[in-house]
């Protein structure tokens, strides 16, 4: 069964209002299924779980929203491939990043190193900077974004405690080579290496025994699911390690959990023929979902890349032309001789929902700024070619 995106964009209401949606990478349409699963778990929340153990005072111990939290610990694990006693969940990621270096505090002793990416998102990168005084930087190749692992044979040594990438860029849409690199940061120290899966998770499976990353965290709204993130550990006894580990974890809204499960099932019924276990299901529809987003998103970059007036981040360029690289469907682009505002409003004019492209310290060292800034486009489940057959001919006409 092929991928159906006209059955697709049925699973998603808010369709209907004559926008056409290309910010996957801000704010993601939220499928009605998760919309329903977190109106429901907010009225069921309350409610005493029938048949449940007792106080002593004769009142119920446990009520459904403890079910709810549950459920959504279960449904991470099924999203990544791994067991729900390694899920830890938080409200961001963040705040999970904070109380993740909180409890490590002891691992982090007085000359003790962490490496971090160009990549990271700044806000995540800032958690590090707060907390620890040596922070070592991974740079990406400024032509194409793209993060090289043998940088981290100089970076990486028996001081380095934690390392921190991305498995895809939010904005440029680069895939790390996450593999590459946790083997090789494992080879020179006892660190752990921390994978931010939330650019990459939209596209494509999550498999944690491919990375053997030590921990993978995910922030589930990227996804169009509700405001909550999760860490994933590869061993349970990792977390045991953690000074208090019970600190890591913060209490979380049971009615925002019940979206969780409602949003890993809505990624495994995507291609109807789907069968087995969620998981089983998961790895068929993503498997569909990763073709053909790929597809489209390659036309994406040609169709724009072509125009002669586009210059698109990491893709446009004699440098980055000559190169392949792994990419989701994610692009940052810039027409020259027009400010980024005229472009972003002759696309919102035209009902084309778009981005403009924040100036983080990795675009500006890619130009953003002497291009005269940028717009993001990123694609979703229920885009089709016709939106960017719709995006190309609206830039076409600021050429």
């Amino acid at each position: 069964m092929g991928y159906d995106v006209a059955g697709v964009r049925g699973l998603y209401s808010a369709l209907g209002d004559g926008w056409t949606y290309l910010n996957a990478h801000e704010r993601p349409q939220i499928p009605e299924r998760v919309m329903v699963g977190v109106a429901r778990a907010f009225r069921t929340a309350p409610t005493p779980i029938r048949g449940g153990a007792t106080s002593k005072h004769g009142h119920a111990a446990r009520l459904e929203g403890d079910l709810h939290v549950q459920a959504a610990r279960v449904a991470v694990a099924d999203l990544v491939g791994a067991t729900p006693d390694r899920v830890v969940l938080g409200s961001s990621l963040e705040a999970l990043y904070r109380n993740l270096l909180r409890c490590m505090k002891p691992m982090l002793r007085h000359g003790s190193s962490v490496v971090a990416s160009r990549l990271d998102r700044p806000e995540l990168s800032q958690v590090l900077i707060d907390a620890v005084p040596d922070v070592r930087w991974a740079e990406p190749d400024l032509a194409t974004g793209e993060l090289p692992a043998y940088q981290y044979t100089e970076l990486v040594d028996r001081s380095t405690r934690l390392a921190t990438i991305p498995a895809a860029h939010d904005l440029v849409g680069v895939v790390t080579p996450v593999k590459e690199i946790v083997e090789t940061a494992h080879q020179l120290s006892r660190l752990w290496v921390l994978v931010d899966a939330s650019a990459y998770a939209p596209y494509r499976l999550l498999e944690t025994s491919e990375w053997d990353a030590d921990i993978i965290a995910l922030d589930l709204a990227a996804l169009g699911g509700p405001q909550l993130s999760a860490l994933i550990f590869r061993d349970e006894r990792m977390i045991r390690r953690l000074d208090r580990p019970e600190r890591l974890e913060e209490p979380i809204s049971a009615g925002l959990a019940g979206g969780v499960s409602a949003l890993v099932d809505h990624f495994s019924s995507l291609v109807e023929g789907a069968r087995g276990t969620r998981r089983e299901r998961l790895r068929y529809c993503m498997d569909h979902l990763d073709y053909y987003l790929s597809d489209l998103g390659r036309d994406l970059t040609f169709f724009l890349g072509s125009l002669p007036s586009v210059h698109i981040i990491g893709v446009s360029g004699e440098a980055a032309a000559e190169a392949h690289v792994d990419r989701v469907p994610r692009i940052s682009f810039a027409v020259r001789g027009v400010p980024a505002q005229t472009v972003y409003q002759r696309l919102l004019d035209n009902d084309l929902y778009t981005t403009l492209t924040p100036h983080t310290p990795l675009l500006e060292a890619m130009g953003i700024a002497e291009i005269g800034g940028a717009v993001t486009v990123s694609l979703a489940p229920f885009n089709q070619g016709h939106d960017v057959d719709h995006l190309t001919r609206v830039v076409a006409s600021l050429g």
